[in-house]
């Protein structure tokens, strides 16, 4: 990309011209660091570029930050012809086992990724483009006694709350442009490392999963857009990356590279933790929800009138929020609003509702936390937020979906907008035990373990080759049968980045 390129698009950014930036990504199509920018300036609005660029600064200092890229990408570009030199000499890839149980009879759980992986999150080894799931990485578990994670917007199941030494924990996140796994205590992280938000001291990207050795006894991660989340048995909370909005919760806003403790007002441990592009919650064992991050105007930390941003629109200070009357049990942060599940499985939610995120029927928003009235008298057991759509799982194995339709991510046929939730009819046949909400893409995992996704496919991101870059429709994912000696792939959980996803897969061959 020649200079004259580089400033047209950083003059756009500052000038918010939507218009030209369009223009620009579709005449620049082959440039990925156009596109991607270009992307994250279309999908994720100029005030998320400017925090991520940090174009708030002066034009000389923006001129040293778009160096500096510069010289990252061709160093990560030296990096990936040198370790394509070393491997090319192995036809097959073997795919590694990073965990192994202790015990006699054991399960192989496999990782697979697909979409767009030009900053590594998929953990090939290379800049990449995965057209369906392809194998990452393998795990060996205890055939009895390993149970998915605590996963964001997700009430606590009896496999996620049991003690026992002898039980493994696994799950999954993805980020904007990063990846994570979590098994047996250990968190294993990739991707792109701008901001620090891979947890290793730098900021450089890793293309293969990589451990992370300055966290232990980790029970579950959530990635945010420059930032990452952990939270330990101990019910500590742990964050780094990129802290300009505010969402690391330090009571600073410069970034971390390493993994944090934060230091919040509550009483007792954390149980539950969520986060998003800019903002993040935390669910103490009592039930109360604590909150933190960006704030612009929209309400989407729930503070009210003085208890709002103190730091160019953000907050990075964890604050209780006040006008939750009953105990929640699980949160899950939207692109500019914040969703949480009582005990008993009522959804609350509060912030931007100018795409009917919040399924109230209109299109006021606010700070003030509320139950969504059609839901009132439905028991809801996970919910998932996009940027500007929202997803629930009843406890019958029903999806409903409501907000943005533009990218088809809602699943009714169409990209229309949809006011309050609607059951998405394409999968009432099945019994969904499993929802996953990307940016503007969307998937649901059933009991017998096949996967449905739909939505934004222009990066590959719903592991089904040919289809339109709109797919308003479910449609359910083929897995490639390789000659591993593995069962078929039952599908056990899927996390959703901006252009790839990630699935957990259960591989018995017995």
């Amino acid at each position: 990309m020649n200079e004259q390129t580089e400033k047209q698009i950083v003059q756009l950014v500052l000038a918010f011209n939507m218009r030209n930036v369009a223009s620009l990504q579709r005449r620049d199509r082959g440039n990925i660091f156009v596109k991607v920018l270009c992307m994250e300036v279309l999908k994720w609005r100029p005030a998320r570029v400017l925090g991520a660029f940090q174009l708030n600064r002066s034009r000389t200092e923006l001129k040293q930050e778009m160096a500096t890229i510069r010289q990252r990408r061709r160093i990560a570009a030296l990096t990936h012809r040198l370790r394509h030199s070393y491997t090319s000499s192995s036809h097959t890839p073997k795919i590694p086992f990073l965990y192994t149980a202790d015990a006699t009879d054991t399960t192989t759980v496999q990782l697979l990724s697909w979409g767009r992986g030009a900053s590594g999150q998929l953990g090939g080894g290379t800049e990449e483009i995965r057209l369906y799931p392809s194998p990452v990485a393998n795990l060996a578990l205890p055939k009895s006694s390993f149970v998915l994670s605590q996963t964001s917007g997700r009430l606590p199941t009896n496999g996620t709350e049991k003690k026992e030494k002898e039980v493994v924990e696994v799950g999954l996140s993805c980020g904007l442009f990063h990846s994570s796994l979590v098994v047996g205590g250990s968190l294993w992280i990739w991707g792109k490392g701008d901001g620090g938000r891979l947890g290793f001291g730098h900021e450089n990207p890793l293309f293969v999963p990589t451990l992370n050795p300055h966290l232990d006894n980790v029970r579950s991660v959530a990635l945010g857009g420059l930032h990452s989340v952990a939270l330990t048995s101990l019910g500590e909370v742990f964050t780094w990356g990129y802290g300009g909005f505010g969402a690391l919760g330090h009571s600073v806003y410069h970034r971390e590279l390493f993994p944090r403790l934060v230091k919040g007002s509550w009483e007792g441990a954390i149980k539950h933790i969520a986060t998003s592009g800019t903002h993040t919650a935390a669910v103490t064992e009592s039930g109360e929800l604590y909150i933190w991050g960006r704030d612009e105007g929209d309400g989407r930390l729930g503070l009210g009138p003085g208890r709002g941003p103190d730091h160019a629109g953000g907050l990075s200070i964890p604050s209780k929020v006040k006008d939750l009357p009953y105990p929640i049990a699980a949160a899950s942060c939207g692109g500019f609003f914040t969703m949480a599940l009582t005990e008993n499985g009522q959804l609350w939610n509060w912030g931007a509702n100018s795409n009917c995120e919040l399924g109230r029927g209109d299109k006021t928003g606010g700070w003030k936390p509320r139950p969504v009235p059609s839901l009132e008298n439905v028991r809801i057991i996970q919910i998932a937020s996009g940027g500007y759509h929202s997803l629930a799982l009843t406890d019958d194995g029903k999806v409903l979906s409501w907000g943005h339709g533009g990218q088809g991510q809602l699943g009714h046929g169409s990209v229309q907008n949809q006011n309050i939730p609607a059951v998405v009819e394409a999968l009432a046949h099945e019994n969904i035990i499993y929802i996953s909400s990307g940016g503007s893409s969307s998937a649901a995992v059933t009991d017998n373990g096949k996967l449905y996704m739909w939505g934004n496919a222009n990066d590959s991101q719903l592991g089904v080759p040919g289809l339109p870059a709109v797919q308003p429709c479910p449609v359910e994912v083929s897995f490639l049968m390789e000659d591993d000696g593995l069962g078929p792939h039952k599908v056990l959980s899927i996390a959703i980045g901006a252009s790839h996803a990630m699935c957990l897969a259960l591989r018995d061959s017995s």
